[in-house]
């Protein structure tokens, strides 16, 4: 294999590091009490873990390797990063019970995550709220305190139901594996430049409209269970006459 091939199948793992420094910044940032800007680096690493498994598909450099690597990064940029915000923002005036929720959020993050690296073969749906999309909500929610009021319940709440859909067994659609027509190799990098322009002249602004889809992402998946589980009781009703009767 010459170099410019080995490059080539490196450029996946570049991808998901470029996403794990993003991470990292994002912790810098949310130290230095600037969450906004930490907020919308969680978000550009959500591009980031989009694109490095795409990459690995077309360049068909997928590999254990690979995985591992990227589950590490979406450890640090959606599970600790986003903890930290929410911590930042609202939960270090909740005493021991800020530490706890912040702690537990990357830790059913990390439960999610080794769940999905067992998983024998590639599905169509996420079992469990996918930590990218989790992290991305609790990162934005965090900077929504004056939208969700009483701030100081609902967003803890909030961080609270984000974990516990992580580690359930509500199924989300796998956007990963869905093909985009070549018109977004134009329209994605356009929308980009949009966003990050809004945000020079408002935060808020942008942290708000990355925050609504998500969140209905993450409802979405709630709703859908909800059905399940009324489809399954019905069918165990139906089936226990039948039951009785054979006895």
């Amino acid at each position: 294999m010459n170099a410019k091939a080995r490059f080539v199948k490196w450029i996946p793992s570049l991808l998901t590091v470029a996403n794990l420094v993003i991470g990292v910044f994002a912790l810098v940032w949310t130290y230095q009490g600037d969450t906004e800007r930490a907020a919308l680096l969680v978000v550009c690493g959500m591009v980031l873990d989009g694109l490095d498994g795409r990459a690995a598909r077309w360049l068909r450099a997928e590999s254990v390797f690979g995985k591992e690597l990227d589950s590490l990064s979406d450890l640090v940029t959606f599970g600790v990063a986003p903890a930290l915000i929410m911590y930042n923002s609202v939960l270090q005036h909740e005493g021991w019970l800020g530490v706890c929720l912040t702690a537990l959020f990357p830790c059913c993050g990390a439960l999610r995550l080794a769940r999905f690296n067992a998983q024998q073969r590639p599905s169509h749906y996420f079992v469990g709220l996918p930590i990218t999309a989790a992290g991305g909500i609790l990162a934005t929610m965090s900077l929504c305190g004056d939208l969700l009021s009483p701030a100081q319940l609902v967003l803890p709440a909030g961080m609270l139901i984000l974990s516990l859909l992580m580690v359930s067994r509500a199924r989300y659609p796998n956007f990963k594996r869905v093909g985009f027509p070549r018109s977004a190799a134009v329209g994605v990098p356009l929308l980009a430049l949009f966003v990050i322009g809004l945000f020079r002249f408002d935060h808020a602004v942008v942290n708000r409209l990355i925050f609504l889809p998500l969140a209905l992402y993450a409802f979405i998946g709630l709703v859908q269970a909800a059905r399940r589980r009324q489809a399954k009781l019905r069918d165990d009703a139906d089936a226990e006459p039948f039951e009785s009767g054979l006895k």
